[in-house]
C-alpha cells in the first residue's frame, strides 16, 4: 500500500511538473472530418475532437493550440515536434502502435461504404470489381481498401482528404467511398449534396486495418504526457464532460469497445 501511495504521489507530481513546465498543449489536426473536426466559414475549428481537446486542456489548466496539418503527413509532423499530440480521429492499429504511443480510447465507430442510393454495392471484392473507390490518404480506410481490394479488380484512388473524395463521388468520378460512419452520417450525408447517397452494405470492423477505436497519438516514449492526458480523460468521464460533448454531436453511443 505504501509503495502504491508513493507511486500515486510520484505520478501526480509528474503530471503537475509537466503541466507547469509546459503551460501549452498543442494538437495536430486535419479539419476535414466532420463532425470530429472541420472549419466554419470564418475559419474557426469546430467538432467533437476540438471540443474534447479543449476540455482536456481545461481540466489540465493548460492552453490549447491547434496546428492544421494534412493527415497523410501528420505522424511525421508529430515526430518533428511541430506539436505535442495528434487529435484528429486517428484509429489505433498495430502499424501505428509501432510509430506512436496512444492515449486511452476516445471513441469507436465502424467504417462504411457510401454510394449512390440504390446501387446495392457491398464492401466486398466480388461486388466492387470494375468499380472505382475513393479514400482519404493516410486513413485506415485507405489501408483496408488497398490491402483487401486493390489488385483484385477494384480501382482504389487516394485523395488528399475526404472533402475531395466526396466531390468526385458527387460528380460520378468514383463509384463509392470507404469512410468513417460517424463522419459520413453527421457530415456528407447530412448535406444537400449528400442527399442522393447512403451507406451501402454492412459496416466494416476489421481491427487489423481499421483499428480498435480512435485515440490521441503522442511521440514514442512521451509517457508523462500520455499519463497526463489519460488522467484528464478519466476525470471527464467521471464528471460527465465527455457524455455532455458526445450528446452535442451524436444521437448514439460512440464510446464502445465494439462498434
Amino acid at each position: 500500500m505504501k509503495k502504491f501511495a508513493l507511486y500515486s504521489l510520484f505520478a501526480m507530481a509528474s503530471f503537475s511538473s509537466l503541466a507547469h513546465a509546459e503551460s501549452v498543449l498543442s494538437f495536430g489536426v486535419d479539419p476535414t472530418f466532420p463532425p470530429f473536426e472541420s472549419k466554419t466559414a470564418n475559419g474557426n475549428l469546430v467538432g467533437f475532437d476540438i471540443d474534447l481537446g479543449n476540455a482536456i486542456c481545461q481540466h489540465l489548466k493548460m492552453k490549447c493550440v491547434w496546428v492544421e496539418t494534412a493527415y497523410d503527413s501528420i505522424i511525421p509532423a508529430l515526430d518533428a515536434k511541430k506539436f505535442d499530440a495528434v487529435l484528429s480521429a486517428m484509429s489505433i492499429n498495430e502499424k501505428r502502435k509501432a510509430q506512436v504511443d496512444f492515449s486511452d480510447m476516445l471513441y469507436n465507430t465502424p467504417s462504411v461504404l457510401v454510394a449512390k442510393k440504390g446501387s446495392n454495392l457491398q464492401p466486398t471484392v466480388d461486388s466492387l470489381k470494375g468499380k472505382t473507390i475513393g479514400v482519404a490518404q493516410g486513413t485506415t480506410q485507405e489501408a483496408y481498401a488497398k490491402g483487401e481490394w486493390q489488385g483484385k479488380g477494384v480501382d482504389v484512388v487516394s485523395y488528399q482528404n475526404q472533402d475531395f473524395v466526396n466531390q468526385d463521388l458527387i460528380s460520378g468520378r468514383v463509384d463509392a467511398t470507404l469512410t468513417d460512419s460517424a463522419t459520413a452520417t453527421a457530415g456528407f450525408l447530412n448535406t444537400p449534396q449528400g442527399k442522393d447517397f447512403a451507406f451501402s452494405g454492412k459496416p466494416l470492423t476489421d481491427t487489423h486495418y481499421l483499428g480498435e477505436g480512435a485515440a490521441i497519438a503522442l511521440r514514442k516514449g512521451d509517457a508523462d504526457r500520455v499519463k497526463m492526458i489519460n488522467s484528464a480523460l478519466a476525470q471527464m468521464h467521471k464528471d460527465g464532460t465527455y457524455q455532455m460533448l458526445e450528446k452535442k454531436y451524436f444521437t448514439f453511443d460512440v464510446y464502445n469497445k465494439k462498434p
